[in-house]
């Protein structure tokens, strides 16, 4: 299908969740870079494209595969999705992580190169997070659900307020969170355990693989379907 190479791996990702497993498989940013093309992504990460149509195209023919109807949910559907499947995510998983890399950084950290720092790193992307989802828990979501009911006959034009500027802050924290979660993927070499590592090391890296997974799919959800969803409904009230 190659129809993908021109299409962004935002969009690609939106149309078939189950894409995620081979960007992901080739370290193509799909979130917080999903704005570029498969074609300009594959080339910047001296990936063969074709090697990576191949497998979307064999995605694509499963018939039984998996899907979410994402693109047809409601902001408000979205939104409940993304506070139980992600937000609450990581209000429950980030005290068991910290505390599994604050055990390393206290026993193993002259050991392996890549704990003081890792430890380092996600206690400041721990606490982005924590202040970035707030914000959209208690401003950018009520206001985006506003919107929406405005636009479906529901509420007062005069009652709605800007959700542009607020939009692009989260994205721009979206694009520093990814950063964060990249380095730790760099310093881990991918999340690979050394061969003399514990078990709380190997849990540790585990968790924190997983953990990038779902920041991946959080992103995703907002940067390319939630957040496009309501910019469009906002312009069309503003011109009405």
């Amino acid at each position: 299908m190659n129809n993908f190479i021109n299409q962004t791996l935002g969009e690609i990702v939106a149309k078939q969740n189950n894409a995620v497993p081979v960007l992901e498989k080739y370290n193509l940013d799909y979130c917080c870079r999903g704005k570029r093309t498969l074609q300009k992504a594959c080339e910047e990460n001296n990936v063969d494209v074709t090697t990576v149509l191949n497998e979307l195209e064999n995605i694509s023919s499963e018939k039984n595969a998996a899907q979410m109807p994402f693109n047809e949910m409601t902001s408000e559907q979205l939104i409940n999705h993304i506070l139980v499947h992600h937000h609450y995510y990581i209000k429950q998983i980030v005290p068991q992580i910290e505390q599994h890399l604050s055990k390393l950084f206290e026993k193993h950290r002259e050991n392996f190169e890549w704990i003081e720092e890792g430890y380092v790193n996600f206690i400041q992307l721990k606490n982005e997070l924590l202040q970035h989802m707030q914000k959209e828990e208690m401003t950018l979501f009520p206001r985006i659900k506003k919107v929406e009911e405005c636009y479906n006959g529901n509420g007062n034009k005069e009652e709605i307020k800007n959700i542009l500027a607020p939009i692009m802050v989260m994205e721009s924290e979206h694009a520093e969170a990814g950063a964060l979660m990249e380095e730790l993927k760099t310093i881990t070499n991918n999340y690979t355990p050394a061969l003399n590592a514990c078990t709380t090391h190997r849990i540790t890296l585990m968790e924190l693989k997983e953990f990038e997974e779902n920041l991946h799919q959080h992103v995703h959800l907002e940067n390319n379907i939630l957040f496009p969803k309501a910019i469009k409904m906002y312009h069309e009230i503003e011109a009405a």
